[in-house]
């Protein structure tokens, strides 16, 4: 289950994302198509062919972006969240053998392309929330229960 907050960083960045598909690339690929389709037989046309199937790629990610912005609840920072982990707080932690990590617990929307982000939906996002500074954390992994303490959370 996927859940349906963003921060207000991740919702700008899908936005931005739907103008530039939208208003940039759209109409240069659509351009391309007619171009492509201006040139005769439409069976050996690679161009056209190649230009039509990223066509059909941007429709359906502007068709998806459309409706996820939709539905997506963002989430922007209260001061009352200090001092614990919630949605989008930035989190470093230490295990037992002293690896450190830093994340940034977003929604499952923010998290392509990004190592220091986990979704909120993840077994780690799950186990730190509500979790205080010098707290611990068990998380429940394939190998069995992990523990990892928290080190520092800002906003």
């Amino acid at each position: 289950m996927k859940t349906n907050l963003i921060t207000r960083e991740g919702y700008n960045k899908l936005k931005q994302e739907l103008d530039h598909l939208w208003r940039v690339k759209r109409p240069e690929i659509t351009q391309k198509v007619t171009w492509a389709a201006s040139l005769g037989d439409r069976s050996e046309n690679a161009d056209y062919k190649y230009n039509k199937q990223i066509l059909r790629q941007i429709d359906r990610r502007v068709r998806f972006l459309r409706k996820r912005l939709e539905v997506v609840n963002v989430i922007e920072y209260s001061p009352q969240q200090d001092g614990k982990v919630f949605f989008g707080a930035w989190v470093e932690i230490e295990n037992e053998a002293g690896e450190t990590l830093s994340l940034r617990i977003v929604g499952p929307d923010e998290i392509y392309g990004r190592h220091d982000y986990i979704s909120i939906d993840s077994p780690m996002a799950r186990a730190l929330l509500k979790k205080e500074v010098d707290d611990d954390a068990v998380v429940q992994t394939p190998e069995g229960p992990k523990t990892w303490f928290v080190n520092n959370i800002k906003y």
